[in-house]
């Protein structure tokens, strides 16, 4: 760089440049004052010309660039603009974002890194492969509706066993506490394949392994007690509700804080997990594609291990344990061995995703009854789908992975409406929740086009439009962030005094 102080002339913007591109100088930076406006108007004319960037002070609209407050640590980056309204502002904002993120961000992105490029090279995996499965190496890469793909956990092929390590990375990477993706190993992901390897693995011989440990946690048991050193474990099944914090119930919040030990299902945000006491013990469910029947079994192996060593067990679910969430096996399951399970219920996600995609599911002359399926059956099978019924909100839950085999199953087989009205929701009541508006017959394109941001489900019916209605000729309309985030952040902030 060569500085020279003389006095300036537009024909600088043609000579002052490198020899390799002609002279033609690479960016332009405005500092003149506002008494100078026809002068910069006149060089953001001749920099459009020249195809040169410029960016002038405290003018956005004579910039086809702006200068970033800028944080950098390890391969993290990030820049923040106000589009020339206030560098004070800018710089106050990105404080208040590197504060929100974990100390350890650099560490992370460095062992995610480092984790995509093992298992690329040790699993034989094309970049194509592997790009769907964790993201290009392009951070503005769009996001696809890969990421939940149905996997028959029983029945899977060689090239979707090839792919585990790359699939469960992805899920670990959507899932998992941010501030824990920077612990995870290697080994962590080739023990998790080894463990529940589906050629060897099915659920009737899991249940048969839990069956034949009884008899050691009973002689423990008998053990402690002629030792005097028995204490009775506890167990709860809560439903921490579809993700905000203000949906999270003061009971739900009363186990969370006198727990020993947190079971989680994947699901549940980070919002929630972050009123769980540091101190606590936890363990986030590894229910990924292709693996849900072996997680939920190493979850009650778990559970049993905890309540036998005489310890508060949580057993935490997203929504609410009895919709969807196999409460009642594991109430079974736990009171067969002993134990009998608290159940606190939690506000499903099949009717706070009505609310907050202001869509009222019963409504007068509209909709008269509510109704809540799955899109997936056990081991992966579509399920018993229901006949349409004009005057019914539907709400299906596990059902985006697999759309473009429910909508012909209901179109065609059960005579739904292809116009029938339909909305997508998103990580209902979180911070970066998304709403889908589309229609029946448009559904499964616009999931592709839109790409999947898990967990989600689908609302249909008519009572779609009662509130909003899909813009005529518009195929699809995207609506993006949740309304009540400030009202979440002063719920939150209070809760935390109570930590």
């Amino acid at each position: 760089m060569i500085w020279k102080q003389k006095s300036f002339v537009l024909e600088d913007l043609r000579t002052n440049g490198r020899e390799e591109v002609d002279k033609i100088v690479d960016k332009c930076f405005v500092t003149l004052s506002d008494k100078d406006y026809e002068l910069k108007k006149t060089i953001y004319q001749e920099c459009l010309k020249l195809r040169i960037p410029i960016t002038t002070t405290d003018c956005p609209e004579l910039c086809t660039f702006t200068m970033l407050s800028t944080y950098v640590k390890g391969d993290f980056g990030l820049g923040i603009t106000t589009s020339g309204k206030g560098c004070r502002l800018a710089n106050r904002m990105k404080r208040e974002i590197v504060n929100s993120i974990p100390s350890n961000i650099d560490k992370i992105i460095e062992n995610i890194g480092t984790l995509k490029h093992k298992i690329q090279k040790e699993d034989n995996i094309e970049d194509e492969q592997l790009n769907d499965l964790i993201g290009g190496s392009e951070d503005d890469s769009m996001t696809t509706s890969k990421l939940n793909t149905l996997i028959y956990e029983f029945k899977q092929n060689k090239e979707q066993k090839k792919l585990k390590r790359a699939r469960w990375l992805s899920q670990i990477v959507e899932y998992y506490p941010l501030s824990k993706l920077a612990s995870i190993s290697i080994e962590e992901l080739s023990d998790l394949s080894s463990n529940y390897n589906n050629e060897e693995f099915n659920g009737d011989d899991s249940k048969n392994r839990l069956l034949d440990s009884d008899d050691t946690r009973k002689n423990n048991k008998l053990q402690k007690v002629s030792n005097g050193s028995a204490k009775k474990g506890s167990i709860s099944l809560i439903g921490s509700g579809p993700g905000s914090v203000s949906l999270l119930t003061l009971g739900a919040l009363s186990e969370i804080l006198s727990a020993d030990l947190v079971l989680s299902d994947k699901l549940v945000p980070q919002q929630v997990l972050d009123m769980i006491p540091t101190k606590t013990e936890t363990f986030i469910a590894r229910k990924f594609p292709g693996n849900a029947e072996a997680a939920q079994n190493q979850l009650l192996e778990m559970g049993l291990k905890a309540l036998d060593e005489g310890k508060k067990v949580i057993r935490l679910k997203q929504g609410d344990p009895y919709i969807f969430g196999r409460g009642g096996e594991e109430f079974t399951f736990f009171e067969s061995h002993g134990y009998s399970p608290l159940v606190l219920p939690g506000i499903t996600s099949a009717l706070a995703s009505t609310i907050v995609s202001d869509i009222p599911a019963t409504h007068r002359d509209v909709a008269d009854q509510v109704l809540i399926c799955t899109g997936t059956g056990r081991r992966g099978v579509l399920p018993n789908l229901p006949e349409y019924n004009t005057s019914r909100t539907t709400v299906f839950l596990m059902a985006l992975h697999r759309v473009v085999e429910l909508v012909p199953e209901l179109i065609n087989n059960k005579k739904w409406d292809p116009n029938l009205p339909v909305a997508i929701v998103e990580k209902a009541s979180s911070p970066d929740q998304r709403i889908v508006r589309t229609t029946l017959g448009n559904v499964a394109e616009v999931v592709q086009i839109v790409g999947s941001r898990p967990p989600g489900l689908l609302v249909t019916g008519w009572a779609c439009t009662v509130l909003k209605k899909l813009p005529e000729g518009s195929k699809y309309i995207v609506e993006e962030g949740y309304q009540n985030i400030q009202h979440d952040n002063e719920i939150k902030s209070f809760l935390n005094l109570l930590k």
